[in-house]
């Protein structure tokens, strides 16, 4: 296949999956005019908003091997097109038991990743594999194209009318990549029986790569969802101007994440996850602190302070995290790419899905948190925390074992090393 025919497939299916995300994010923008509507605190509308991705979370896995069995193609089509079906119905839901089991079912669309991260991995050679698999990443993208879109279909037709476009939007989509696309190369050629391909989950790599990405693309997922009504609520800004700001961390997270597959291809996925989550951390210790008015006893009398990030201090450090969040989820699917090059389906499948996972989770823990502590900056606090285990278990399984000063660490079983592509070896 010629270069050209490459670049054309996998500009075709990183553009159905900005859609399917854009579908999977819809919740996050129109669930506030529903919130309002059916008067939900803030764990039920977190809960309205991550049910979508509860389902896409849970399909990947099966999704991923069925990818290495019947194709790509063939299942990426699929899904567009049955999903539009509950997305379309969406719109006639009044009550919050049908946005639930509404969103359960075009939740699927989430799904979408582990179909085309390994579909399109197979059309390229090793060396640009991150490259790949980053620019199809990119399609998170979707998150800030929901941002821009939804609100402004909003505006002038009412919330409603946001799943009806959307699902002429998967059907359209649908139509163009069937016509654009190629057969998988590596469909229906895995030798292996089912349990041959899950045996590798026993591998503690696997385990350790799922914790990382379920908090940078977890944390992706969930902040996407979650900041339009922060800015809401925190800042008192319309739902236009909220999404506009919130897009502000989205809309890197996704175009980024094609730079961040370069990266990992020129660096190594190590030291680029290493430096994410020290980026991160840092910049999610400035996010947690809550806006705090304090008084100070003086010789004079008192005096009062406040401490509180405005919009235009917070929406940078936003801006930083999501850039973060983009390097990670490049860089831990490198990791895949390089030690897993035989069960990618699996594999990404299952990380994909515990990063769902806690893109499902995340959003129901921040309104928990804020109907408990009633502050909005509690969701940052989450973050930092798990942002602190990654850390700790990047240190002990990679960090702490690499030899220092060139000399070997004696009594330490390290986890079987990532094996180097050419460009690595090359360096």
């Amino acid at each position: 296949m010629s270069n050209a025919r490459r670049i054309v497939v996998l500009l075709v299916t990183t553009w159905a999956f900005m859609i399917c995300f854009a579908v999977w994010m819809m919740f996050g923008v129109i669930g506030i005019p529903i919130r309002e509507e059916l008067g939900l605190d803030a764990t039920q509308f977190g809960l309205l908003t991550a049910t979508p991705v509860l389902t896409g979370s849970l399909f990947r896995l099966p999704l991923g091997i069925w990818t290495d069995r019947i194709g790509g193609r063939i299942l990426m089509t699929l899904l567009l097109v049955i999903c539009a079906i509950p997305l379309y119905i969406a719109a006639y839901a009044t009550a919050l038991w049908q946005f639930l089991l509404l969103g359960l079912a075009l939740g699927l669309v989430g799904a979408s990743f582990a179909v085309g991260t390994p579909y399109v991995a197979r059309f390229f050679p090793a060396s640009q594999r991150g490259f790949a698999m980053g620019v199809f990443g990119a399609g998170t993208a979707g998150a800030a194209l929901n941002m821009f879109v939804a609100p402004s279909i909003m505006e002038v037709y009412g919330w409603q009318a946001v799943p009806r476009a959307y699902a002429v939007a998967l059907v359209a989509s649908a139509v163009l990549f069937w016509f654009l696309s190629a057969p998988d190369p590596g469909a229906g050629k895995s030798g292996t029986s089912l349990g041959a391909q899950l045996a590798v989950m026993r591998d503690r790599r696997v385990w350790k790569y799922c914790q990382y990405y379920s908090i940078v693309f977890g944390g992706f997922t969930a902040l996407s969802i979650w900041m339009p009504q922060y800015f809401v609520s925190e800042y008192g800004f319309a739902v236009a101007q909220a999404a506009l700001l919130a897009a502000c961390f989205s809309l890197p997270g996704g175009l980024l994440r094609a730079v961040g597959g370069l990266l990992s291809d020129r660096f190594g996925a190590h030291n680029v996850t290493w430096w994410v989550l020290w980026t991160a951390w840092i910049a999610l210790f400035l996010l947690s602190y809550p806006h705090t008015d304090f008084s100070i006893r003086t010789i004079d009398g008192s005096r009062d302070f406040t401490i509180a990030l405005s919009p235009w201090m917070f929406t940078p450090l936003l801006f930083v995290v999501g850039v973060a969040f983009a390097f990670g989820m490049a860089s831990t699917f490198k990791y895949i790419g390089d030690d897993f090059p035989e069960n990618m389906g699996v594999v990404s499948g299952l990380v994909g899905m515990v990063g769902g996972l806690g893109g499902f989770l995340l959003p129901i823990m921040f309104g928990g948190l804020r109907d408990w502590l009633g502050f909005n900056s509690s969701c940052f606090m989450l973050l930092y925390g798990i942002v602190s285990v990654s850390l700790f278990l990047s240190y002990l399984t990679e960090v702490r074992r690499a030899p220092v000063m060139g000399h070997k660490l004696d009594g330490l079983e390290p986890f079987p090393p990532q094996q180097p592509t050419r460009k690595e070896e090359a360096i």
